[in-house]
């Protein structure tokens, strides 16, 4: 097919042409970096916490008043936890994986040194917190409850530790080559601590995509401290199946063992997990829309522009198919011309897309937008507006070629 016979029509109508083929440009520029930001969200909200998030569940104790001996009560909790029917196990943290709260750290080589090798979220654990969460010890050891100490308070002169576990992550930022263990660290406030054991992974508490966190989300640090303190999250793990039935007895039997409390927040962390990442889910459902409503406008754009041309040229249909042309070749000729339109429009769109991308990185330190999205898009893009076209052109084809030459 004469590229001359395409492009006259089109020169006749700029207008429509060149507003379908910007329409175009600004569909991909959109979808791609739309759907980009999707599947980053995607991937941040199914990350790995590293916890058996099905059977584990938080409990946000506060004690009321004077309630007595502090580490009294809190070696009563934890017994009486631990012997609930379909415990698994339990044990007290500051914090907890997707919490949105929490406290970092230091990682360092050496005393001295300004800026830090590595940070980390902090979390107090004992010798039960890798059974009751579920994490796979790699290297190293547990902790001994010889080494576990209770805190008052989350001053820093509390903190100071001998021992401390890392994550995988950190261990292999801190320590690129040759194991973690026996290595010493230093912790800033918290002093000068041996590593003794290394876990595969234990996510930070903050789950923002480019908040607090975001930069070392699978970085953390376990201090043997049991946190004495007014307020602090119980953790247990049941059994499979028996969740619900653990989490109602828990409660009353804490309520029995001393009532001068406050329990709140009591959820799983497959609940703590949906709440954390609500906003994320409802920004990729709102892009998602976005994305499908674009694209509804750029097809409805294609089928009007092309619908229009077949009823101004329907004498030319009718001389050309008179001439002997088949319904096939007149097919082909409007959706050569809409081929020339999305070509146009999607390398216009191209270029828009790789800007915004690279806007975005330097006003927002957001990723880069991979080129391949822009070509697996922009081919999507000229199929769908292909698609689009076929109606209309499908239609010019059948019209009765005696019909076509006495409506001028």
């Amino acid at each position: 097919m004469a590229i001359g016979l395409i492009l006259a029509p089109l020169r006749r109508n700029k207008f429509g042409a060149v507003l379908i083929g910007l329409q175009t440009a600004v569909t991909l520029a959109i979808l791609c970096n739309a759907v980009f930001i999707i599947q980053q969200r995607l991937a941040l909200m199914e990350r790995a916490s590293g916890a058996d998030e099905k059977n584990v569940f938080v409990i946000d104790n506060q004690w009321i008043g004077h309630p007595g001996d502090a580490h009294a009560l809190f070696a009563t909790d934890m017994t009486t936890l631990r012997s609930l029917p379909g415990v698994v196990d339990a044990y007290a943290s500051n914090s907890y994986p997707m919490s949105n709260s929490g406290m970092t750290g230091v990682a360092n080589l050496t005393a001295e040194q300004a800026n830090p090798t590595a940070l980390g979220a902090v979390y107090f654990a004992d010798d039960h917190t890798l059974n009751t969460l579920g994490l796979r010890l790699v290297a190293g050891r547990n902790f001994a409850s010889t080494q576990l100490r209770g805190v008052a308070s989350l001053e820093v002169p509390e903190l100071r530790v001998e021992v401390v576990m890392l994550t995988r992550a950190l261990a292999e930022k801190v320590f690129p080559r040759g194991s973690a263990v026996g290595r010493t660290l230093y912790l800033g406030p918290a002093g000068q601590a041996t590593v003794i054991g290394v876990v595969d992974r234990l996510q930070v508490p903050w789950t923002s995509a480019d908040g607090w966190g975001s930069a070392f989300s699978a970085s953390s640090m376990l201090f043997p401290l049991q946190p004495i303190t007014r307020n602090a999250q119980y953790l247990v793990r049941a059994w499979p199946g028996q969740l619900a039935d653990v989490m109602a007895a828990a409660q009353k039997a804490l309520y029995a063992q001393n009532p001068s409390r406050i329990l709140s927040d009591v959820r799983s962390l497959a609940d703590t997990r949906r709440e954390a990442y609500r906003d994320d889910r409802g920004f990729a459902i709102v892009l998602t829309a976005v994305c499908v409503v674009m694209l509804a406008i750029t097809a409805c754009g294609i089928v009007g522009l092309t619908s229009y041309w077949v009823a101004q040229r329907r004498r030319q249909i009718g001389i050309r198919r008179a001439l002997g042309a088949t319904r096939t070749t007149v097919v082909g000729h409007f959706q050569a011309e809409n081929l020339l339109i999305s070509l146009a429009g999607t390398s216009v769109g191209a270029a828009l897309a790789m800007g915004a991308s690279l806007w975005a990185v330097s006003e927002f330190e957001t990723a880069r937008l991979p080129v391949a999205y822009v070509i697996i898009g922009a081919m999507l893009l000229i199929a769908f507006g292909q698609l689009a076209a076929l109606w209309p052109a499908t239609r010019a084809a059948w019209v009765p070629p005696a019909l076509a030459a006495r409506s001028a």
